[in-house]
């Protein structure tokens, strides 16, 4: 879980939006689904979910929503400018968003406890052998 204190501040590239969040993570993981490969141009994407009342945001992020996998909607958060992504809300229950790891101001605060749709992953990407892979969602 996040470690280092009660709140974690990130932002974009550019600096044009910044956010903070308090308390605690639900979860930390690598997610290796096609939605995340074509969003991050990689093979998977470190999120960290929260409860959405957790997140402050200094600025507005643009959004860009679409059908996930499941059917649900998913929607990316990210900065008008820049385009740097922030974080991830979607048709999850309890208002739980995904922040983008990479976009907190220490992203070594994220320690991944396990990697999701690994039915996706591609060949080329590797994990630290001792996380668990599930094929699609970890058990709550």
């Amino acid at each position: 879980m996040l470690e280092g204190g009660n709140s974690y501040e990130g932002g974009c590239l550019c600096g044009a939006i910044r956010y903070r969040v308090t308390g605690p993570s639900l979860f930390e993981s690598q997610c290796c689904c096609r939605d995340c490969q074509k969003a991050t141009g990689t093979g998977h994407t470190t999120i960290v979910g929260v409860m959405r009342d957790q997140l402050e945001m200094a600025a507005e992020p643009k959004v860009y929503t679409n059908t996930g996998e499941s059917g649900g909607w998913v929607s990316r958060h990210f900065c008008g400018d820049c385009g740097g992504r922030l974080y991830t809300s979607g048709s999850l229950p309890g208002e739980v968003i995904m922040i983008q790891a990479g976009s907190l101001d220490n992203p070594s605060q994220v320690t991944p406890q396990n990697v999701i749709y690994g039915k996706d992953a591609v060949s080329w990407d590797h994990f630290d052998p001792a996380l668990t892979v599930y094929d699609l969602y970890a058990p709550r």
